[in-house]
């Protein structure tokens, strides 16, 4: 250190102690003035629950024709941000300002014009959400009332699991509704096909499709077979003389067999028309049947879910009447202000003696 250094040090030291009464005696006033100021001061009790998201497919039913498999009871990082938002939303804050009469305990006037501004910004100050580093929501308010603040914070708690229920309730409604507009509009269809393949049923004929179609191949058949053994009888009734009666009898026989061969080949011809039709019109009513008992089942799934109740949050911990007080600090006060005070009493004392000797008249003058 040179020999300028030491001078100007021993220059400040020598400042300062001849200064020393005045710095001490600020200092106290300081420490006493800090002290009756942090005496005034109301103690403040900060209450703190913390709670997860609960997993949404909670309030879901199992898909039909699958099993349960397992589901997810907490939630993702996407439901913990619709909490976060929640917490501070004007539904929760109007809420707890409406139910706990805060206009009334932070002394704030309702109807003046920035009563409602303040008694928010009063409140924010005082209510404070977080997401912890384990993926929790963790809320608290600090109030002078500790049994207000726990009283507070807990029921924040259940609004904000309130609210996220309703909001999984009204998703769930919207779906019911879906689903039951579609079940009418899809018995409508299903009676509108039923009344078509009856009408089409009675137009060609068609009662069975799949034993209709073999039977009149087996009459049709018959009645061919029945025919040629017939007409091979006739024709050896001919080359007997004495057979004659037989040969007009047989002849009737085979024209009514081959009447009743023609009839059965225009049914089977009749029938092979509109056969298409009705496969077609029994496969759509069928189609429509099987998703209109689908969407009936899902349906009461759905409304057996949507009556259910079920938590939107997973409590981790209570807010419990806090028995110490989360501030003021007064000790942290009052050294701080003594400290603060020590330094700029030393700037002020250096700043004295180095512009003391200076000639302020002639400088304005200059």
């Amino acid at each position: 250190m040179s020999m300028n250094q030491n001078e100007n040090l021993l220059s400040v030291l020598a400042t300062l102690y001849k200064w020393r009464k005045k710095i001490i005696i600020t200092c106290v006033a300081a420490a006493i003035l800090s002290v009756i100021i942090c005496l005034c001061l109301s103690n403040y009790y900060k209450a703190t629950t913390i709670f997860y998201a609960a997993s949404p497919d909670l309030a879901k039913p199992t898909p039909l024709g699958e099993m349960e498999g397992d589901k997810d009871f907490y939630g993702e990082e996407e439901d913990l941000d619709r909490l976060f938002s929640i917490s501070s939303s004007g539904d929760v804050i109007d809420y707890l300002i409406n139910k706990y009469d805060l206009y009334t305990h932070y002394d704030i006037d309702p109807k003046s014009k920035k009563g409602p501004y303040k008694i928010r910004e009063r409140f924010n100050k005082q209510y404070t959400t977080l997401k912890t580093k384990y993926g929790a929501l963790q809320l608290s308010v600090e109030d002078t009332d500790p049994k207000l603040a726990a009283d507070i914070t807990n029921d924040a708690r259940d609004k904000i699991n309130l609210i996220a229920q309703n909001l999984i309730k009204e998703c769930q409604a919207q779906l019911l509704s879906t689903y039951k507009t579609n079940i009418e509009y899809k018995a409508i269809a299903v009676k509108n096909l039923s009344d078509s393949l009856y009408r089409t049923r009675e137009k060609f004929s068609i009662y069975n499709t799949e034993s209709q179609g073999q039977i009149y191949a087996e009459l049709l058949a018959k009645t061919s077979s029945a025919l040629m053994d017939k007409k091979a009888r006739a024709a050896v009734f001919k080359s007997i003389p004495s057979m004659q009666d037989s040969v007009r009898y047989m002849g009737g026989i085979i024209q009514g067999l081959e009447n009743q061969k023609k009839s059965l080949t225009d049914q089977v011809n009749w029938f092979n028309k509109g056969l298409a039709h009705v496969m077609n019109l029994e496969f759509e009513q069928k189609d429509f049947a099987k998703q209109l008992s689908l969407d009936k089942e899902r349906y009461k799934q759905l409304q057996a879910a949507y009556q259910t109740p079920f938590n939107g949050i997973h409590v981790v911990e209570q807010a419990e009447i806090p028995v110490i007080k989360s501030r003021p600090g007064r000790t942290l006060i009052v050294l701080g202000s003594v400290f603060a005070t020590f330094i700029l009493s030393i700037l002020a004392v250096l700043f004295l003696e180095a512009y003391q000797n200076l000639d302020w008249k002639r400088i304005k003058n200059a």
